[in-house]
């Protein structure tokens, strides 16, 4: 299918295409910028007035692929017609393939196909605490991290350490414990505590490699080794939430493979499916062998056949274009562009891969950053509590992260 670009119509129609867009029927829980968008190409974004916008943000890390991709597109339009949907009564050949390529990918053993990253994070907490109760533990508790996002469902928003997300929905799970981000001393206090109680033990810890809502700050790698060496001596498990790093956007297709670490529950959506709604909870052999059984979990869409299509063609994609050699070669490229721009309000520049954080002081507010780059062309996200984050397109080109820092150096000129 392809598209023209519109006319720039009116001011009047102008205001009344995003005036339409707010007394629509969607539920305003979200603080959205004043821009309708209507199609995409590329790393390019497109909006109702027909103005072309460079996506550094890819639907917040998910369009890996950009927009339109010609054998992306043609893969779904060829499963849609095949087949959408059947039940979990049945097996069906496009969840079977994507599993065997995630498994494969993660050098993990058995997957669990959701809709989503929140849903693989209920998952995952699942498989926990199956796995402490056929332990004899009665009163299992899992170690989350200060600062850490997982989602929005009771259970991720349980173990994301953000009380301004958990405030209005106490109480939440009641075993969850919260250690310090990085530092070793605080898991193993929490730990020992635990361990002088009766019926309660710590049966799993989950964090994210890189920490992306809250501003992009990687886990140190003797921080991950020491996790994973805790938790192999007291079998407890280590859940790693690679929902936004994972698939190939820190330059492995998972970040804990830069580590020489194994988690025993990985959890990825986001670009798995790029674009396409799906997720999963991905599991060792011996977690697999020893957590859920049959009727203890379910999802009516997870491992449909068209996500899983979806599924298959990333990973078939990934692998013809070389992405993972791409993000490594871009990552440079964007790191650079970054801490080439010299403003005294820039605090700190922090990147793995194709994922970026510039911080701001607080005399810049990034919200008005990023309206300035929309203004002129750039979509870019916010992340912490004033840090820019980057998240491009994993196609993205050099001429691309030019194009993009020099939008960018205009926007932070306005603030100078």
């Amino acid at each position: 299918m392809s598209y023209k670009t519109p006319k720039q119509p009116s001011k009047a129609k102008k205001d009344s295409s995003i005036s339409q867009a707010q007394k629509s029927a969607i539920l305003p829980i979200y603080s959205r910028q004043e821009v309708v968008f209507c199609y995409g190409k590329g790393v390019y974004l497109y909006d109702t007035q027909g103005k072309k916008y460079l996506d550094f943000g890819a639907g917040i890390a998910v369009n890996a692929l950009g927009y339109a991709h010609k054998d992306f597109t043609n893969a779904l339009k060829k499963q849609a017609q095949k087949l959408l949907h059947i039940s979990n009564l049945y097996y069906n050949t496009s969840a079977i393939k994507a599993a065997n390529k995630l498994a494969k990918a993660s050098n993990l053993s058995k997957v669990f196909f959701t809709n989503s990253g929140a849903e693989a994070i209920e998952g995952a907490l699942k498989v926990a605490k199956k796995y402490a109760y056929n332990k004899g533990i009665s009163h299992p508790k899992i170690i989350a991290f200060k600062n850490s996002f997982h989602g929005r469902t009771l259970g991720a928003l349980s173990v994301t350490g953000n009380e301004s997300y958990q405030k209005p929905f106490k109480p939440l799970l009641d075993w969850v414990e919260f250690a310090e981000f990085n530092d070793i001393k605080s898991v193993e206090k929490i730990i020992a505590k635990q361990d002088l109680k009766k019926d309660s033990k710590v049966c799993a810890i989950i964090l994210e490699p890189v920490q992306g809502e809250s501003g992009i700050l990687p886990a140190k790698a003797k921080f991950l080794r020491e996790l994973r060496h805790i938790c192999k001596g007291k079998d407890i498990l280590l859940i790693l939430d690679e929902i936004q790093c994972g698939m190939a956007r820190s330059g492995t297709m998972f970040a804990y493979q830069q580590y020489g670490i194994m988690p025993d529950i990985l959890t990825t959506a986001k670009a798995l499916g790029c674009g396409v709604p799906v997720g999963a909870f991905v599991l060792s052999e011996k977690v697999a062998q020893n957590s859920l059984t049959k009727g203890e979990h379910g999802s009516t869409y997870g491992g449909n056949p068209f996500a899983c299509a979806a599924v298959c063609k990333v990973f078939d994609i990934f692998e013809k274009e070389g992405i993972l050699e791409r993000v490594n070669q871009n990552a440079v490229l964007l790191k650079d562009a970054l801490e080439s721009l010299k403003f005294d309000f820039i605090k700190e520049v922090r990147s793995v891969g194709l994922l970026a954080g510039m911080e701001l002081d607080e005399s810049v507010k990034i919200s008005q950053v990023i309206e300035s780059a929309r203004k002129k062309g750039l979509i870019i996200l916010p992340a912490g509590k004033n840090t820019l984050r980057f998240a491009p397109p994993l196609i993205i080109k050099p001429k691309h992260i030019k194009q993009m820092q020099k939008i960018l150096e205009s926007a932070l000129k306005e603030f100078a």
